[in-house]
């Protein structure tokens, strides 16, 4: 049984690797590719915003259907489903026939199949892991894989490739989507939920996990607190492109090594996010990771220097994937393995649909205030504030 589970993780992860490569890619080639449509920092934004805005209206939905249907399923056809709308993007690249709008409806494409794949992949991890023991663990290597797939190789490699070629980083993202389902297809039995969720009805569901969630303080504090950590760090996130081209000057090829180096301190965070789980408990590290993502964002805020910067981005990547790592393992042990993808669900409505909200509101700032920087600056700002605010919402005294 040990054998098989750790054969079932090896293939999520490795899935997961490849698909996560894909949007590494992606996440560097989408917002190229909108600047040399626009320079309007509202458009870009919106950019982002698209992206995520079907966690907004998704979200809630795939987590009930993931508690009824085979999640391993669910991935492959996702995945097919995200490679057909990026090859259609190269397409209409090679055609010379893109605009904007063009790429913010790939954009919302891929973002509503990534709403099935990347909760699948969540809420598989306790299925293919098997112990509770190694739940931190197994979150860390998940996060990782997203952390070396999208800025660590994706980032360079979108960047790169779409200076040579403008088609080819959407290219390669359908590819690797495409293998990522093939993958999947290999994870040998049945991922399918306990069938008494598939005899009630899809209201009667969702009714249920969100009960549930309101009747667990604990967790429903610690959802609130990372959906506003997403909502402020989008603030400067959705504007990243916009400042490390205008504000530090670099060329488009060289934005992607600019996001390498901050996936040099997701890895890192990846790397001892398990230890400081085990070490100083739930509630110090989410503290202490907010405090340290605020100093990152603030501190490239005041920093014009690109090698500075790309250290402080680094900083800021490695306390979000700490505190993520430790948000998702706590989910892990706190929900019922059926109730685990409505949960999921409601979960990803408020984190992820946070994304529009803030990246919106960053572009907002930059267009009133004038530079991506002070957006960064101000972002830094309420960071701190929420680590205060996190700090209070969870005395020594609580499970976390």
């Amino acid at each position: 049984m040990r054998d098989r589970s750790s054969r079932g993780l090896n293939w999520l992860l490795g899935s997961s690797a490849v698909t996560n490569l894909g949007d590494g890619i992606g996440k560097v080639a989408f917002p190229l590719l909108a600047t040399t449509v626009t320079r309007d920092p509202l458009l870009i934004a919106g950019l982002s915003a698209a992206q995520f805005v079907p966690w907004l209206l998704f979200a809630v939905l795939a987590g009930a259907l993931l508690d009824r249907i085979d999640r391993r399923k669910a991935i492959v056809y996702a995945n097919l489903a995200r490679a057909a709308a990026v090859g259609a993007m190269a397409t209409l690249v090679l055609l010379d026939a893109v605009s904007i709008w063009a790429v913010y409806a790939a954009a919302l494409l891929v973002g509503a199949a990534e709403t099935v794949a990347d909760s699948a992949a969540n809420v598989l991890i306790p299925s293919v892991v098997g112990e509770r023991g190694k739940l931190a663990g197994a979150n860390s290597k998940l996060q990782a894989t997203e952390i070396l797939g999208q800025t660590f190789l994706g980032g360079p490699i979108g960047s790169l490739t779409f200076a040579l070629f403008a088609a080819m980083p959407f290219l390669l993202n359908s590819f690797a989507f495409a293998i990522g389902a093939a993958l999947m297809m290999a994870v040998a039995g049945s991922f399918r939920p306990k069938p008494s969720s598939a005899q009630r009805s899809l209201k009667a569901d969702l009714g249920e996990g969100l009960r549930w969630l309101r009747g667990n303080s604990l967790l429903l504090r610690l959802v609130l607190i990372a959906g506003l950590f997403s909502l402020v760090t989008e603030f400067a996130q959705a504007q990243l492109v916009l400042y490390a081209l205008e504000d530090l000057g670099l060329e488009p090829a060289a934005f992607g090594v600019f996001a390498f180096v901050g996936g040099i301190g997701g890895l890192a965070g990846a790397a001892i996010a398990p230890r400081l789980l085990g070490r100083l408990g739930r509630r110090a590290v989410l503290v202490s990771g907010i405090v340290t993502a605020a100093i990152g964002f603030g501190g490239m805020g005041l920093s014009g220097d690109p090698v500075l910067s790309s250290v402080l981005f680094g900083l800021f990547a490695g306390a979000v994937v700490v505190v993520n790592v430790m948000l998702a393992t706590a989910r892990h042990e706190l929900v019922p393995g059926e109730l685990l993808g409505r949960v999921l669900g409601v979960w990803r409505t408020i984190v992820w649909g946070a994304i529009p909200v803030g990246a919106l509101l960053g572009g907002v700032l930059t267009d009133l205030l004038g530079s991506p920087s002070t957006t960064f600056a101000i972002s830094g700002g309420l960071l701190l504030a929420l680590a205060a605010v996190a700090l209070v919402s969870f005395r020594p005294s609580s499970p976390t």
